[in-house]
């Protein structure tokens, strides 16, 4: 193997197709990595094992990272139940998985040298070399940041690149940056980062309004100890849940937001996304666990959930404390087990019914309905629990 072989994380996009005649021109044997984290079908997978082949690379290989993605980072994603600023489903944190597979190449091809894609405005970039530091010692080189130091525009500058050496460029990936996989669809560029609506192109999984079904939809759950493991009775590998989830409700609409949030280095970002199936499971598994897990629970775990979040969206996926919050999070799961039914007409998600074993229901009592204790108890207790703002009442009333 030369001293000059780099393993490359390639999507087929425009950046990453840009990387691989740039590398080749220093003196790179390129050899790519496109891990299928989901959200590309066969005609999709096909096209990117052409476009490796048509840029020249020395490899390439396709790895299925479904499994990865759903037990790394969807389990506990929804265990936490929070989105970060408390919206956006972290839909790219398949960057962690797409890393690890792009490492495991290079100790196949014995090299350290790994690159990737990410521009010096985002946030990708945090993510990708953090995951590399905390995972061994390998060099990072990243050809968008560096064409970056001379060149402003910089799609406009790979996409000029790329043609003058007869690789097209297709119309979509001039208008907009989309990024795809199991998790969700984002989408940025054009309009959408002038902060204006988004134009007629701007569309990607979920069906506008006029096309939704005109039959709501139902879909049953099931859960055990926090982790989705059926749908309407049949169990199945959670990663093939998620993509049939993700094209049932997109049929309706559902996960789709405009959203714009302080990034990592500082900058506002603003992103289209869509999450049909992580949409249907937040609701679902929320409405389980509301049900099932004690009061304090449900009000202490999203402090846990929303450290958890900003750590895996900032880039901090290997941070131990990352590992202390699942320990944490895994344990609140112990009775999340049942079935719930959620249902849509378009738009949005509602959990209708729960069923569950461990639903903290009172046999002798029912919420403004009825109850098994008596009027002096409840008199007392409003007594004893308001104690101390009425005493403060009473004390500064007269001044």
């Amino acid at each position: 193997m030369t001293d000059k072989t780099i393993v490359l994380a390639f999507s087929g996009g425009l950046d990453t197709s840009f990387c691989v005649p740039y590398l080749q021109e220093r003196g790179w044997q390129v050899h790519t990595v496109f891990a299928d984290t989901g959200g590309v079908d066969d005609e999709e997978r096909t096209f990117i094992e052409q476009r490796a082949a048509e840029l020249g690379v020395a490899s390439h290989v396709t790895v299925d990272g479904g499994p990865a993605i759903w037990e790394g980072f969807v389990k506990p994603f929804i265990w936490a139940g929070e989105g970060y600023q408390a919206q956006y489903p972290l839909l790219v944190s398949d960057r962690y998985l797409i890393v690890d597979a792009a490492l495991k190449r290079c100790d196949e091809l014995g090299t350290r040298v790994i690159a990737h894609g990410c521009t010096g405005m985002g946030n990708d970039q945090v993510r990708f070399d953090l995951t590399v530091k905390s995972l061994g010692d390998y060099e990072i080189i990243a050809p968008i940041r560096e064409i970056q130091k001379e060149h402003t525009e910089v799609r406009a500058y790979e996409q000029k690149y790329l043609e003058d050496r007869g690789f097209g460029v297709r119309a979509k990936q001039q208008a907009y940056t989309i990024n795809e996989n199991l998790l969700g669809l984002t989408m940025s560029g054009g309009e959408i980062d002038r902060w204006q609506a988004p134009g007629e192109g701007a569309t990607g999984w979920c069906k506008p309004r006029a096309q939704w079904p005109q039959q709501p939809l139902q879909v049953r759950v099931g859960f055990k100890a926090g982790e989705a493991v059926s749908l309407d009775g049949a169990r199945m590998p959670g990663h093939t849940m998620l993509a049939k989830l993700n094209a049932l409700f997109a049929e309706y609409g559902v996960g789709r937001g405009i959203y714009t949030g302080d990034t990592t280095i500082g900058l506002k970002g603003r992103i289209i996304y869509e999450a049909p199936g992580l949409a249907a499971l937040q609701t679902a598994h929320r409405a389980l666990e509301e049900a099932v897990l004690s009061k304090h629970q449900n009000r202490f775990k999203p402090e846990v959930a929303r450290k958890w979040v900003e750590l895996v969206y900032e880039g901090f996926f290997h941070d131990p404390l990352k590992t202390d919050l699942e320990a944490f999070l895994a344990s609140s799961q112990t009775t999340v087990n049942g079935e719930v039914v959620v249902e849509t007409h378009g738009g949005s998600v509602t959990a209708v019914a729960i069923d569950s074993p461990h639903i903290l229901s009172a046999k002798g009592a029912t919420y403004a309905q009825a109850a098994d204790w008596g009027v002096a108890e409840a008199e007392g207790f409003i007594k004893l629990f308001g104690m101390s703002s009425t005493l403060w009442a009473e004390v500064n009333r007269a001044s």
